[in-house]
Order: C-alpha cells, then structure tokens, then sequence
C-alpha cells in the first residue's frame, strides 16, 4: 500500500502500536456509537446527530467523567483542561495525542483542543459471528464545530451522502472492490467486511492520509495485519492510490465498485485554480460532468456480471418547446452500449435552493457580499445552461454476465422515505431481473403475494365496484401500485396453487376477453409486478432454481 503515514496537517498513522494504545484508552471508556448515546441521552444524541451540539453541551455541562471529556473534546470541539483529558485518555498519553495530530495546544494556558473531528462508528451485527462493528473515525472538524469557512482540501466525516450509499451498497461476497473518492474512508469500512481485497482512491492526499489512519487504528476490527500496511507488500488487503477518476485503476478490473464522488455542482470562474475548489465536492468540471463521466466510464472497469454503485447529481434542463422537462432525459444519454443502469431519483431542487445548500455546506454565508455575488455565480451558471432544477438520486450500474443480454434500463423518482439499510432489497431487485431473463414466458410459473404487500379499495358510497385498487409495498421501496380490475384479481389468485397461464385463463373466461390483446397485456402487467417484487416466485420454483444452479 502506498505509504500515507506523514502527509502534513493530517493524523499520523506510522506506528501501529500507538494507535492500538490510543483504541485501547477509546475503548475503556466505552466511547462507542451506544456509549455516547447513553451518556448524551436521544434528545441531545439526535440533535448531535443534525450537527447541533447545544443540547449536548447543556446535558455535559456538569459531567466530569472520562467519556465526557473525550465527548466534549472531540464531538463538541470544546477547550479542555489538559489534566481531564491525560485522566481520561491515561495510556496514550497528551505528547502522543499531540504528536498524532489529534489534539492542539488551545490559546487558554493549560487546555488543548481538538485538531481533527474523532467520533465512533458502527453497524449492527455485521460480521459472522452477529457481533456489532464498532469503529473510530477521524476527519476535519466539521463548520458548526470550528468557525471560518472550511479548507480547500477539507476531509469530510460521516455525512447523510455516506451514509445513503453505504445503506444502498448490496452487500455480496466479491474477490475485488474499488472505493473511488474514499474520503476519510467510510465505504472502505463496509467493503472490508465482504471483498477480499479493496482499491481505495483519492484525489487528495489529505484525505488518503485520514483514510490510512483510520485503518491502522480500526485495524483489529477490520481484521487487518500489519502486513497490510507495507508499502511493497503485493499481498495487501487494501491499496490507497491517489489519482483522478479512473487514472489510479487504469487496466484493472472489480467485481464492485462503490463511489460517493464529488458530485456538487458549482460555478465555474474563468482562470479558476482546482486549489480554489472544495475537494472533497467539487468535481472540477462544468456542470454535471463528473457524474457523466463516470456513468460512461465505470463498467469499463467491471467484470462480467459486476456492479457500480453511486450517488450523483444531474441538471434537468428546459426542452425548448414549452413542455415539461423530464429529469431522466440526461442521464439517459450517458449510457454505454450494453451497460444495464437503474437511477432512483429522491430528490429535485431548484438552482436557488441548490446554491443555498451548498453555501451554507461550507459556511459561505458569514460574509453577505461574498454570499450575494456566489449565489448570483450559481444561478448565472445554471441559467447558461437553461437549467431548471437539479435532481439527485441512487445509480446502479451492470456490465452482463458473459453472453448474458443487456436487460432495459430504468429511470424511477421515489421522493417519499423508504426502508433503510436498502441495499438487501436493491440485491433482490437484480435476482428478480435475472429470474425473469431467464423466463421470457411466465405462463408456466407459479407467484405469491409477497408477505409486505397489501391491498387497498376505495369506491364511492353505494358504488358496485371500487374506483380505484392500490398494491402497496411495506418494506423496501415502499412503492404504490395502481391496479386495473384484472390485475387486481390475478394478484389476489396468486397463492402458487394455479400457474401464471391457468391465473390468466380463468380472468379471461370471466371477464369475457379471450383475446391475444388481453394475454398479452395482463402478462406484461405481471412481469412488472415481479420486476418490483410486489409478486415472487412460489417456494418451489426459488427452490428448483436454487438446486439447478449449485
């Protein structure tokens, strides 16, 4: 692995044991995502959570123990009196916490502060043996803990975007993951625990550095050696690469790759420098460019059968005749021949509430002539370019399997809360698609209802029939399904008794439209229940389908 050990104005993560020491001080004092919570209590852990720190510092105020210190100190950014924190922290002691780059002499004789953000992390029963993860994470202090606008080169920490995708990531065993733009690592975490062996890339050295030392000090838990830290050691679980976009990979292959890049779009200025830019979301590109350029680019680097998985925004743009625009028109271009692509839309804002998200990201708004004249950049930018709002989402890229038939691609918008982690159900989604590849025609198969979904009428008083038949989904996407009168009774015949043929036959007969139309229509309408798990295959047929591939 590329050495990142001593990068200037980041923590330093040359010597192991140190940092086994300084996880051992962590852990005594049981600074773990339940230990705060516990001492914090949810009122003020939820509030810390929206970056609020008052009801943390209120809930302290009195508190003098260990976890509270090394709270104030690292979560709050609070100046603390060099003893409590020596009592709290007593092995790794203040010359090493120093010499680390994670604590610094604050203006007040006799108290240090915080130079970086420290905060615990985890995920429940992630690992055989159902133990939970529990992690330590550094990056830059965030806005609301250090006043000024951030660095060029700041380090983001665990923000809503990472959490989005790694609650998205299908968790699958592979031999081979990239992290493109790790950041302070995050994704990488998560991949340790089911790739063997994982690139992780950055175009900030910083950021690399912040990565290596949450590694080495989470080390243990992620069930790396200190093999896996040498520099020359071909063998490593893990390589840290700097580089843009694809160059650091350039002829390799993954089975996965995950990818949180800087997607944020900014103005450009004429004469502007990419040290002027916020790196760890600016992209560096006009517009949509960087998402574009890795839509195209990413399943060159698959393997048969791999997947990408990213966040990403895209301008929707005015048509020109007057209609409404649709928001799937761009990324629909970006896709390369035989690539399988699914975007989930969840969010679409104006270019004005575009630009107050982002000044306010990096505190721009303290000066309000600079905040003026940037938000006016933003929509001039956006204006050029007859931009009418900016759509931000989920993107799932396939490559085929090796003579497997590129499937369609899809464009979805879902705005309303679905179930989190979602991943499991977006891995589900691509069985089902594979499932019916396979099965051009159904009429032999046999479906159930599966067991989150449920049925609703509604009908006029005194009404025969109901107007309207909604299929809804309890768990993962939660999607709505507007059924007509027939699908509605095929669905409710669906309990793997009667095949998909015999189902259709008998509606048929029934409502009187023995017609090639009628088959084919309703079979359609079936398919696309299927597609978005609303219908299963029965027990029997997952089984034999199950048997036939070992």
């Amino acid at each position: 692995m590329t050495d990142f050990a001593t990068v200037p104005d980041a923590p330093r993560s040359d010597n192991l044991t140190t940092l086994a020491t300084l996880a051992a001080d962590l852990a005594a004092v049981n600074y773990t995502v339940d230990g705060v919570a516990e001492l914090l209590g949810d009122v003020a852990n939820q509030a810390l959570a929206r970056d609020q720190m008052v009801p943390a510092a209120l809930a302290l105020r009195d508190n003098h123990e260990a976890l509270g210190a090394v709270v104030k100190l690292w979560l709050l950014a609070d100046h603390l009196p060099e003893e409590a924190l020596a009592q709290a922290l007593p092995s790794v002691g203040l010359e090493t916490l120093t010499h680390l780059g994670l604590i610094e002499a604050a203006p007040e004789p006799g108290m240090v502060r915080a130079a970086v953000d420290l905060r615990p992390y985890g995920w429940p029963a992630a690992e055989e043996d159902g133990q939970d993860v529990n992690l330590w994470v550094a990056s830059d202090l965030g806005a609301h803990q250090r006043p000024g606008v951030l660095r060029k080169d700041h380090v983001l920490g665990i923000g809503q975007a990472s959490l989005t995708l790694a609650q998205g990531t299908i968790r699958r065993d592979v031999d081979r993951a990239l992290d493109l733009g790790t950041g302070c690592g995050i994704q990488l975490f998560h991949l340790l625990h089911h790739a063997q062996n994982v690139v992780a890339t950055d175009i900030s050295e910083r950021a690399l550095a912040f990565t290596r030392f949450n590694l080495a000090l989470n080390a243990p838990e992620l069930k790396l050696s200190e093999a896996d830290f040498e520099a020359d050691n071909a063998k490593a679980r893990i390589s840290l690469r700097l580089g843009s976009l694809l160059e650091p990979v350039a002829g390799e292959s993954f089975d996965l790759v995950v990818s949180n890049p800087p997607f944020v779009i900014t103005p450009r200025h004429r004469g502007e420098q990419s040290s002027e830019q916020f790196t760890y979301r600016d992209g560096g590109m006009a517009g949509d460019a960087i998402v574009e350029t890795l839509v195209r680019e990413l399943p060159s680097i698959l393997n048969p059968g791999g997947t990408a998985q990213m966040l990403g925004n895209w301008e929707i743009s005015e048509n020109g005749d007057g209609t409404e625009p649709a928001w799937q028109t761009r990324p629909e271009q970006w896709l390369a021949p035989g690539t399988e692509a699914w975007f989930i839309q969840r969010e679409q804002v104006s270019p004005g509430g575009y630009a107050e998200t982002w000044l306010q990201d990096a505190s721009q708004g303290r000066d309000s002539a600079a905040y003026t004249s940037a938000y006016e950049d933003y929509l001039l930018d956006f204006a050029s370019r007859k931009v009418v709002g900016i759509g931000f989402g989920y993107i799932l890229l396939r490559r085929p399997a090796a003579g497997e038939h590129p499937g369609d691609s899809r464009f979805e918008e879902i705005l309303y809360p679905i179930e989190q982690p979602v991943g499991p159900h977006l891995a589900d989604a691509l069985a089902r698609t594979q499932w019916l590849k396979q099965r051009p025609d159904l009429a032999e198969e046999f479906l159930l209802s599966a067991s989150d979904v449920t049925e609703e009428r509604h009908q006029k008083p005194g009404a025969e029939h109901p107007g309207v038949i909604l299929l809804r989904q309890g768990a993962g996407l939660r999607r709505t399904n507007l059924l007509s009168t027939e699908l509605a009774g095929f669905v409710s015949a669906s309990d793997g008794d009667l095949t998909v043929g015999q189902i259709i036959g008998a509606l048929a007969m029934l409502l009187e439209r023995d017609d090639e139309e009628f088959v084919l229509s309703l079979s359609s309408d079936v398919r696309n229940l299927v597609r978005d798990g609303f219908l299963i295959p029965a027990p029997e047929e997952s089984e034999s389908e199950g048997e036939a591939s070992q």
